[in-house]
């Protein structure tokens, strides 16, 4: 199917930051734009903001000023709704009420054309209820930006039942021609990144209230380790924690109280007592003049002479940072065994769910200090490291020793399951095979959301294969036999991949 013709005229409905944003993409993309707002002056208000953030492109020599011109030459705010008749594409973009949204989508079928196109660009409503009230639902589609949209490259095309595939398959290629990442889904709570998303922020919720270590330690570990751009409480300071303890609790709710979208009573504590983050300046973190972040918890030096490091077995996906220490000045012994080192007093694995202090007992292992996932281990600045209660602190003080002389800041946290990023990484996985399961989208198109949605560093599913047929599936098993909860059960995909020994890229 072929994209939208640039001299089709796109309307716009709602001129606040996503709407002026979306006229925006679709002006500088070659289009007409009508923008509408009901509130009197906001269209124009719209238009003046987009010429604001143009002007500071001109003003640093990204943009040359005729380029300006000619996209606000293509912007026309409009006062009433039936300006927009002539329309081929209108694109809603007012408050998340589905009753108020199903009365602009009534008028607007009404106003427009027969063959233009109604998109919605909700973030949580269902595409199929938008349009359980129009006479051709068929027309509509959801056009889910995200925020700010010039910039954002990831367009959610959502399918209601009724949406017609040519209607879908029209607005993903005109995406594509406005220079966006367009991905398909269909009409469930959440879409794809609204759903997908919510262990990430969800672990670190967790494993802070159950004093693993603190708010900033978990967020350097997330990024120091995991590679994301922020850490969950960084993330949810930018938000806005009425924003997005709002979204979760519409995901638990949509999906009928399942506990792997429980919200946490954290965050609500920070919602009633007004501590929003950035936008009243204070959340996890304060925000006021004169504020300072505070620093994560990081380990001392720890001394030895100790250079030899014996490998045993197969390190699995931490196999890189064998040449790490290799290239400190450390020398490597490599012989059989269950895929753990050995170092000093110490001996140190990989984590794979189960606490330190289970592990030590089950497999009968004295000394025994886990280490956390690193996107990649050759680059992490930062690991996490946990000790079993049995280990003995000259053997914890030989775990720091080593990660540091490989140039490795170490926070040591207390034994909680799956560490930091492991459990994380495996619960975003977790989510986007269960929805890649249910027909939501494709595992292609559920990493490419994830990446061009969040900035990911890598789509979950691209990652647990990247681990190794059955490994996620293995950690979630433990991480749900630790807590006796089904919040962590295996998505059904994980388990026949894990028995098949095969990847979702397979």
């Amino acid at each position: 199917m072929q994209a939208l013709d640039t001299q089709t005229t796109i309307a716009v409905i709602g001129a606040g930051a996503m709407g002026s944003g979306i006229a925006q993409v679709a002006a500088q993309a070659g289009h007409q734009v009508y923008l509408h707002d009901q509130r009197e002056g906001a269209a124009e208000a719209g238009r003046e903001g987009i010429a604001k953030q143009l002007q500071r492109r001109v003003d640093k020599g990204k943009m040359q000023q005729q380029d300006l011109d000619a996209i606000l030459g293509r912007i026309r705010p409009v006062a009433n709704l039936d300006e927009v008749a002539d329309a081929g594409l209108v694109i809603e973009a007012i408050i998340e009420d589905l009753d108020i949204k199903r009365q602009l989508l009534a008028n607007l079928e009404d106003l427009c054309t027969g063959d233009a196109i109604l998109a919605t660009n909700t973030s949580s409503i269902s595409v199929t209820a938008l349009g359980a009230g129009m006479k051709k639902p068929e027309r509509l589609v959801g056009m889910h930006f995200f925020n700010p949209a010039p910039l954002m490259a990831l367009v959610e095309v959502v399918m209601g039942l009724a949406t017609s595939k040519a209607v879908a398959e029209t607005v993903h290629a005109t995406a594509t021609a406005w220079g966006k990442k367009p991905v398909y889904a269909t009409s469930t709570p959440g879409f794809i990144v609204n759903r997908v998303a919510r262990p990430f922020y969800a672990e670190s919720l967790r494993l802070l209230q159950e004093q693993a270590t603190d708010a900033a330690t978990l967020d350097a570990i997330i990024r120091e380790a995991g590679q994301f751009r922020m850490g969950a409480f960084e993330l949810t300071d930018l938000i806005g924690h009425d924003v997005n303890y709002a979204v979760t609790n519409s995901v638990f709710n949509a999906y009928f109280q399942d506990p792997r979208f429980l919200p946490s009573l954290i965050q609500k504590e920070l919602v009633e007592a007004g501590r929003l983050g950035r936008k009243n300046g204070q959340g996890f973190y304060p925000y006021g003049e004169g504020s300072e972040k505070p620093e994560p918890q990081t380990e001392p030096a720890h001394q030895t002479d100790e250079t030899m490091v014996i490998a045993e077995g197969d390190l699995g996906a931490a196999t890189p940072l064998l040449q790490r220490l290799r290239e400190a000045g450390l020398t490597i012994i490599e012989r059989d065994g269950p895929g753990q080192l050995r170092f000093g007093d110490a001996v140190l694995a990989l984590t794979d769910g189960r606490m330190a202090t289970e592990r030590a007992a089950n497999d009968g292992i004295s000394n025994l200090v886990l280490f956390d996932l690193a996107f990649d281990y050759s680059k992490a600045s930062r690991l996490a490291l946990a000790a079993a209660d049995q280990t003995s602190e000259a053997a914890v003080s030989s775990a720091c020793a080593l990660l540091q002389k490989a140039g490795i800041a170490v926070s040591l946290l207390a034994d909680r399951p799956g560490l930091v990023v492991m459990r994380t990484v495996a619960m975003l996985a977790n989510e986007a095979a269960d929805a890649a399961l249910q027909g939501v989208a494709t595992v292609a198109d559920i990493d490419l959301a994830m990446k061009a949605g969040l900035n990911y560093p890598e789509g979950p599913l691209s990652w647990s294969d990247r681990l190794g047929a059955g490994q996620v599936f293995n950690v979630l098993t433990n991480i749900q036999n630790s807590y006796a909860e089904d919040r962590y059960r295996p998505a059904l995909l994980l388990r026949k991949n894990a028995f098949a020994q095969k990847g979702f890229y397979s």
